[in-house]
């Protein structure tokens, strides 16, 4: 049961990238991680197969070889992450609390992003 479950949110990731590369105002991003996740918990062939994409290999996998990430790789998480949390923010309403906390988490992402993830060439 597990596995389908996993399958699942793999392929609505894979969608959802799909539908966040075409649409310019919906991030690809958080779509591409849950893609991941899912097929990574789910399917050694897709996962694979999905580690062969552009997508991935765009996005992720400098950064998980530890090299780092490219400066178009950035812009787009940092991007994705600020429109998602804007919307969180903007949903939260009156909720002071919630409202710090999103805030926190954007901050958090940013500075890790922009200044601790080491930032490499472009490749052809």
């Amino acid at each position: 049961m597990r596995k389908v479950l996993y399958l699942t949110l793999g392929f609505l990731g894979l969608i959802g990238s799909f539908v966040g590369a075409a649409v310019p105002l919906l991030p690809a991003f958080p779509f591409v991680v849950l893609t991941i996740f899912g097929f990574a918990r789910s399917s050694e062939r897709l996962h694979n197969w999905f580690q062969s994409t552009k997508v991935y290999k765009e996005n992720f996998e400098s950064y998980l070889k530890g090299q780092g990430m490219t400066p178009k790789a950035k812009l787009r998480l940092v991007v994705s992450v600020t429109i998602t949390i804007g919307i969180g923010f903007y949903m939260m309403g009156p909720i002071l609390l919630g409202r710090l906390l999103l805030v926190c988490v954007w901050l958090g992402h940013l500075i890790y992003f922009l200044f601790r993830v080491k930032t490499i060439a472009e490749t052809a």
